[in-house]
């Protein structure tokens, strides 16, 4: 049963058991997508960074005491790099599912909705 509020939007024609929606605007899609801010990655190689700090702190920030540390650090630095290179790399040719808006405002300006058919 339609609750009390959605009720007042159905419209029940012909059939009484299948309501009809009325919309308020036309069910086209607009020839623009507003473009979306990216969202921040977590930070990555926390870890392997306090360690490394936590071994300078104790050697004097003698980098020589701490080479086992830095090398981790700058390991993990290079991994995240390449695997965000490499999400980058899949956004731009549109293999992780959706096309960035900036993509997608080009389809639909080189496609625009025409708003009726003659």
């Amino acid at each position: 049963m339609a609750t009390p509020s959605l009720r007042g939007r159905l419209a029940r024609l012909g059939n009484p058991r299948k309501p009809i929606l009325k919309p308020n605007k036309p069910l086209i899609l607009a020839d623009h997508v507003g473009e979306r801010r990216r969202e921040k990655g977590e930070a990555t190689c926390i870890t392997e960074m306090s360690m490394m700090m936590a071994c300078w702190k104790q050697n004097e920030f003698r980098d020589e005491a701490c080479k086992k540390e830095i090398r981790d650090f700058f390991d993990c630095a290079s991994r995240a790099e390449a695997a965000r290179k490499m999400r980058s790399i899949q956004e731009d040719l549109g293999q992780l599912g959706s096309l960035p808006p900036r993509k997608l405002n080009k389809l639909l300006q080189r496609f625009p909705n025409k708003p009726h058919v003659s």
